[in-house]
């Protein structure tokens, strides 16, 4: 059970690092804040796995765990609310 607070509390942080660093808009309040981190996470485990820098994502830190698995989830939040910008905007642009 502590581990899910865990997954949410850093998730938090992390999508808040990511609004924080991505300008522009960004969806919702605190819980997608850390929907966005949580993923976030995988998609940045994803990435450094692609790239050889990791093993494999988790909701826990992208696969390595401490502070690169931190900053990859960081990457993979910016990735995502990147995405969510050029969907966003295509919307609105039609």
């Amino acid at each position: 059970m502590l581990h899910w607070l865990w997954v949410f509390i850093i998730g938090l942080i992390v999508g808040l690092i990511a609004k924080w660093i991505m300008p522009g808009k960004g969806p919702g309040g605190f819980i997608i804040t850390a929907i966005i981190g949580i993923v976030g996470s995988f998609i940045g485990g994803w990435l450094a796995s692609l790239l050889g820098f990791g093993v494999g994502a988790t909701a826990s830190g992208a696969g390595m765990g401490g502070f690169w698995g931190f900053i990859w989830a960081v990457i993979g939040a910016i990735v995502l609310l990147f995405i969510y910008h050029l969907i966003r905007g295509r919307k609105q642009g039609a």
